[in-house]
C-alpha cells in the first residue's frame, strides 16, 4: 500500500468546509437573522461548502488522495455544516426544531451505528443515503434564501422530502446493519 500525504487537495478542501461553518453562521445570524443580503451572502457560503463536500470526495478516490484523515474528518465537516444550518434555522424560527430533531438523531444514529459495527466492515453509503444528502442540502440551501410566496412552498416541500429521506434511508441502514451483524450479507 502507497503513503499518501495527510497535507493534499482533497483534505485541504474538507478542511475549508470545516472553517465555512462559523463563517456561514455569522452570515446566517448578520443584522438580526433576516435581512435579505445577508441571508445570500450565508446562502452563498452554504453553497460553496456543499460543493466542497463533493469535490473532496472525488478528488479522494479518482487521484488516490484518500488518507485515514479525511476518511474521519469528511463527514465530521458534512456534519458540523448540516447541523449548523438546521439548528441556526431553527433559532431563527425559519425551520421547525422537530425537522432539526429528526435529522440531527438520524445522522448521530447512523454515525454511531457505524462505528458499532466497524469491526464487521464499513457501511457504504448507499444510493439512497447519497440522495438524502442532495435533498437536504438543497432544501436548507432554499430555506436559507429569502424565498416568499411559491418559492417558499418549494423550498418547504423539498424540505419536507428531505426529511422522509433523512427517516427512510435511516431505517436501511439500520436494516442493513443488523443483517450484517446476523451473518447476512452486507449490501453495498
Amino acid at each position: 500500500m502507497t503513503h499518501v500525504p495527510v497535507v493534499n487537495l482533497a483534505n485541504a478542501l474538507t478542511v475549508m468546509r470545516m472553517g465555512l461553518v462559523p463563517v456561514f453562521l455569522l452570515a446566517l445570524f448578520a443584522e438580526d437573522g433576516h435581512d435579505p443580503k445577508t441571508r445570500i451572502a450565508a446562502f452563498v457560503i452554504f453553497a460553496v461548502a456543499i460543493i466542497t463536500d463533493r469535490l473532496d470526495g472525488t478528488l479522494a478516490r479518482n487521484y488516490g488522495m484518500v488518507t485515514e484523515f479525511g476518511t474521519l474528518a469528511d463527514p465530521i465537516a458534512d456534519k458540523a455544516l448540516i447541523g449548523a444550518a438546521l439548528i441556526g434555522l431553527s433559532m431563527l424560527g425559519d425551520l421547525w426544531w422537530w425537522v432539526t430533531v429528526v435529522i440531527l438523531v438520524r445522522e448521530i444514529g447512523i454515525t454511531v451505528l457505524r462505528f458499532a459495527v466497524l469491526h464487521r466492515g464499513v457501511i457504504p453509503a448507499s444510493r439512497g443515503g447519497k440522495l438524502k444528502t442532495l435533498v437536504q442540502a438543497v432544501g436548507i440551501g432554499l430555506l436559507i434564501l429569502p424565498l416568499e410566496g411559491p418559492w417558499l412552498v418549494t423550498a418547504w416541500t423539498v424540505m419536507t422530502a428531505a426529511v422522509i429521506l433523512t427517516v427512510l434511508t435511516g431505517l436501511d441502514y439500520v436494516v442493513s446493519a443488523i443483517t450484517d451483524l446476523r451473518g447476512g450479507p452486507v449490501r453495498s
